[in-house]
């Protein structure tokens, strides 16, 4: 039998403030990718219709290319943070649940420097 209080039992079991930081953080890239999606639908709205080596031009100006690597990273983010969320409200077992996060989190990492090595190329001239 114990003489302890639900309170006391429950005190210190909780995330240890990381919920709130991870809350944070989406949110924050969330609003992060509002001007950079408006910005890149406005910019691939422009350029429709016209040749490879236009779009090419495109991607080599400066401040493109910083916008773009700019919203992969954030993007990429923000998608592993969603992800996570989901991977730990509906994998249920310990190491299933932590295996498919680090998956994901390495997932995204590979998938935003291939997107940002692409970028990079087109932009360098490579």
């Amino acid at each position: 039998m114990r003489l302890r209080t639900p309170l006391a039992q429950a005190r210190g079991l909780g995330a240890a403030r990381e919920g709130i930081h991870h809350w944070w953080t989406q949110r924050l890239t969330a609003l992060a990718l509002i001007p950079l999606s408006l910005w890149l639908v406005a910019s691939i709205i422009t350029i429709t219709g016209a040749d490879y080596a236009t779009a090419v031009e495109w991607v080599q100006s400066p401040v493109v290319a910083v916008l773009l690597l700019l919203f992969i990273a954030v993007a990429f983010y923000h998608a592993q943070l969603g992800m996570q969320v989901v991977l730990e409200d509906y994998v249920h077992g310990g190491w299933a649940k932590v295996a498919t996060i680090i998956l994901s989190k390495f997932l995204m990492i590979a998938l935003a420097f291939v997107a940002g090595f692409a970028v990079l190329r087109v932009a360098l001239g490579g």
